[in-house]
């Protein structure tokens, strides 16, 4: 059922894929604390039905970003934050498919489903990826950028006008992170609603808003409501104001307002009319394909990893470089992921697995330890992974130091033997299950598996890398996620916050220069538009390790770096690129005719370490 569900998302949103808007986009000057809006309606009662949203940034972070971009320009990034990209981005799995027979697949399932249903309209948003986009084949086209073939793009639309009607309408309010995943596609899922009008039926059409985070007196940001308010559809209900221009589309209510309050899991509102109209690809050709953002593609793209070679993917969670690496390598080499968290090294042995991988490796590790101390070597230790195919020599065993981790359980606490009232019965006709593993059990049953009961999983734990282990390394670093889009809230990010970031990602920095052997690379990307986080980094690694130069990337389509540098009231100078140095990086702007998420990176080449 869930898998006929997306199909009939990806159905629905090829019927609207080419509506144009039916109000023009208006800009307006950002104050102090807020960036360009954009505005759908006229009349006042329109701009309350509508999604207008806006950015509220800390004061001292808004004046920086403001002297790294420029006003004007820095209103447009903050703006196109607020949205999400009109296209997806799909990577398809070469080792066992093709783009054309992607294309062709996802072409027949939006015939078979639509039967002849006709497209509305046209969409004239011009961006260079979109060339020639061939109706009769739908919404799907193939990356035209020299290399990457393979990639897919997916065109949406928006933003569209939607109509609530004359009266006001029910309406479900949804935390601001369920409303950012409805923005790229997804639906209204019980987690994430916070309020809902009286008298909501199931099968009723609903409104959906959102509940930003506000600050407090104490200093602290939330949306101010506790989960089941009731709406009275006045000026009394819980930030009406704030809610205005704050509507991503409407819906049916899959449950009454009881309902949605009283079951912890599933689907509440089933979205049938969206400001944005994106595609939703879960379950749809598993293995075949991968959604992923363009310039994630082109990070493992700029590693250029070659077949044969060892390759580190740092801070590698959830896998989708991971993958593209192994891919480009044709899964003849040795990949090595590591992750600090045991789940997310899960997730990545889960994805592999799904794609047909054998060169992947994931082991659990902190990125900030992961050169080994001479002391920790224990060459005695077998890995147990020699799965590495197509005769590719498996080097692990000489250059990893592994922890082994104990099986974990398989089998959980039977839930299905508590009572109601929290009494327990004997499990397997053994002791009475104590209050302690009852409310476990309970809190288990609310919030899914924990570590320990991660269905029988296990990762093996690592002390490390001997240096000069790898022939390149990639260091796609956490950050502050600036440039994810759509994003409604900014409020917590302060110059702190951001300066934390950035002096770990020099920590982690610090650990890929000593892994990578003399004449290597390392490429080193963001997801943010901090400065801080970017080109300061990159000026520290050219600063410090003068055997670092930076090298040519291919494929180049993002924009030059920042030159110069900025000083802080605190008398704090940081330092960006000099001339000469700023097309050597790639910048992607959210702003600009590409439509990506803000992403940095950059590439460099190691030279003779004795010099």
């Amino acid at each position: 059922m869930k898998k006929a569900r997306d199909l009939f998302f990806l159905t629905t949103s090829y019927r609207t894929l080419h509506k144009t808007p039916n109000s023009s986009n208006s800009t307006v000057t950002a104050t102090f604390y807020q960036t360009m809006q954009l505005s759908d309606h006229d009349s006042s009662s329109s701009q309350r039905y509508s999604f207008n949203p806006t950015l509220n940034w800390n004061p001292q972070l808004h004046n920086y970003f403001i002297k790294a971009y420029g006003s004007d320009h820095f209103s447009r990034i903050s703006s196109a934050l607020t949205r999400p990209s009109r296209y997806s981005c799909i990577r398809v799995n070469t080792l066992c498919s093709n783009s054309d027979d992607v294309i062709e697949k996802l072409r027949l399932i939006v015939k078979q489903s639509l039967n002849g249903g006709d497209i509305e309209g046209g969409d004239d948003v011009v961006n260079p990826l979109k060339e020639c986009l061939d109706l009769d084949s739908g919404p799907f086209m193939k990356c035209r950028i020299p290399g990457l073939d393979y990639v897919v793009f997916v065109w949406g639309s928006g933003p569209h006008r939607v109509d609530y009607g004359n009266v006001a309408p029910k309406e479900v309010i949804v935390s601001r992170k369920c409303a950012e995943a409805v923005l790229r596609g997804a639906q209204v899922y019980i987690p994430g609603i916070m309020a809902c009008s009286a008298h909501v039926e199931k099968g009723d059409t609903v409104a959906v808003s959102v509940a930003i985070e506000q600050q407090g007196s104490d200093g602290g940001w939330s949306s101010g409501m506790t989960r089941g308010i009731t709406l009275q559809g006045s000026e009394t209900d819980p930030y009406y104001l704030e809610r205005n221009g704050l509507y991503i589309g409407q819906g049916t209510a899959m449950l009454s307002r009881a309902g949605m309050f009283r079951v912890t899991e599933g689907l509440g509102v089933d979205m049938k009319d969206r400001v944005y109209e994106l595609h939703s690809f879960h379950n749809v050709l598993e293995g075949e394909i991968f959604l992923q953002n363009l310039p994630s593609i082109i990070a493992a793209h700029a590693l250029d990893p070659q077949m044969g070679e060892r390759i580190l993917d740092m801070c590698a969670a959830p896998g989708g470089k991971t993958t593209a690496i192994a891919i480009l390598m044709k899964d003849k080499g040795e990949v090595i992921a590591t992750d600090r968290s045991h789940n997310k090294v899960l997730d990545i042995q889960k994805l592999a697995a799904e794609l047909g991988l054998s060169c992947i490796k994931a082991f659990k590790l902190d990125a900030c330890k992961s050169v080994s101390l001479r002391n920790d070597i224990d060459t005695s230790i077998d890995t147990c992974h020699n799965n590495a195919t197509n005769d590719v020599k498996n080097q692990v065993s000489s250059n990893l130091q592994v922890e082994k981790m104990p099986p974990l359980g398989t089998e959980s606490f039977k839930t299905e033997t508590l009572e109601e009232n929290g009494k327990g019965e004997k499990i397997h006709g053994g002791a009475y299950p104590s209050k302690a593993e009852i409310r476990k059990s309970m809190r288990r049953a609310r919030n899914g598996p924990g570590r320990n009961q991660s269905g029988g999983g296990r990762v093996d734990s690592l002390k490390g890398f001997n240096p000069d282990s790898f022939d390149r390394v990639l260091l796609d670093a956490p950050c502050s996620a600036l440039g994810l889009r759509p994003r409604l809230f900014a409020g917590e990010d302060t110059i702190e916050s951001l300066r934390s970031h950035a002096k770990y990602q020099r920590r982690m920095f610090d650990q890929a220069v000593q892994l990578v052997r003399p004449g290597g690379v390392i490429v080193y990307s963001t997801c943010t538009i901090n400065p801080g986080e970017n080109e300061a980094l990159v000026r520290y690694a050219l600063d410090k390790y003068k055997y670092l130069s930076l090298a040519p990337q291919h494929p180049k389509i993002g924009g030059p770096g920042l030159v110069g540098s900025c000083e802080f009231p605190d008398g704090y100078v940081e330092e960006w690129l000099r001339l000469g140095e700023e097309n050597l990086v790639q910048r992607f702007d959210p702003s600009s005719p590409l439509d990506t998420i803000g992403f940095f990176i950059a590439k460099f080449a190691v030279g003779s370490k004795d010099t």
